[in-house]
């Protein structure tokens, strides 16, 4: 048995290239790391207060999902039958069948046209509305709704009691191996057709009204506090915790745009969580 760590043999087989395809090792270490992603006892970024944005990136780790890429072969599977006939069938990298969950998992999928990748963590008491798609390396923490057309994207972390509400779009981010993912922190409220993409880090405790677009280049007006929020070229927009987004628009202030009266999209936080908006959020007790 090697002593050689995880980590240190997922570097050696990834830095291999193709020589690595048919390598029972580099398949071997490549499984060990998918379970333990599964698992929950290893993450794409995982908090770490020491870092600037609270969250530490561990390159390696995607740099192992990658490897799962490259080792597969394409493959047929069906999912799990019921009564006869199989809820499931496709096509894809034989390292990452759909995974399947029992009774004891202690997470709820309701039927009709979801999937979740191996390689996905999922908590115990998450519900996934269907259809809604979990991808590889993302991370569901405790008590999470992922309604339904939701998608979790590769290396995405969500906290607990979140509420990814119909039709959020939480964006991946595999490559490249060393840029953050989408992080939502705990008790987030994200509402219905609301996009969070490259890398935007939301903290805890906010809500995005529906329609919210957040990205790297979009910047973010507090009127509550009269500043502007931006990503700069070493850290990616942050929403504070407990704000408030809502999708608002902003005048073009020059040449033609000015003159016909035209606006942009812009999000805008109008205030911040309480008591108020608190009671607005309890209907989620109410469907577990």
């Amino acid at each position: 048995m090697t002593t050689e760590s995880l980590e240190a043999r997922i570097e050696r087989h990834f830095a291999a290239g193709v020589a690595a395809v048919g390598d029972a090792a580099a398949m071997d270490a490549f499984l060990e790391l998918r379970g333990a992603l599964e698992a929950g006892t290893l993450r794409s970024a995982e908090p770490d207060a020491a870092a600037a944005t609270g969250w530490r990136v561990n390159a390696w780790v995607k740099r192992g999902i990658l490897l799962g890429f490259r080792i597969g072969a394409l493959m047929q599977m069906n999912g799990c039958e019921y009564q006869g006939a199989s809820s499931l069938s496709f096509v894809d990298k034989g390292t990452y069948p759909a995974r399947q969950f029992t009774p004891e998992d202690g997470v709820r999928i309701v039927p009709g046209g979801s999937s979740v990748r191996s390689g996905a963590f999922v908590a115990r008491g998450v519900i996934c509305v269907p259809p809604m798609w979990i991808n590889v390396g993302a991370y569901v923490g405790e008590d999470t709704l992922v309604d339904s057309h939701a998608l979790v994207g590769s290396c995405a972390q969500i906290g607990k009691r979140v509420h990814l509400s119909a039709a959020a779009q939480i964006g991946g981010v595999l490559e490249p191996v060393n840029a953050s993912p989408v992080i939502i922190e705990d008790d987030v409220l994200v509402g219905g057709n609301t996009g969070v993409y490259e890398g935007t880090i939301v903290r805890r405790r906010a809500v995005l009204a529906a329609g919210t677009i957040l990205t790297r280049g979009t910047p973010v007006y507090d009127v509550v506090h009269g500043t502007v929020l931006r990503a700069t070229a070493e850290m990616p927009l942050i929403i504070p915790e407990g704000a408030v987004v809502v999708a608002g628009s902003r005048a073009v202030t020059g040449g033609y745009g000015k003159e016909m009266g035209l606006s942009v999209y812009t999000p805008v936080i109008v205030k911040y969580r309480d008591e108020k908006t608190d009671l607005s959020t309890t209907l989620e007790d109410l469907l577990r």
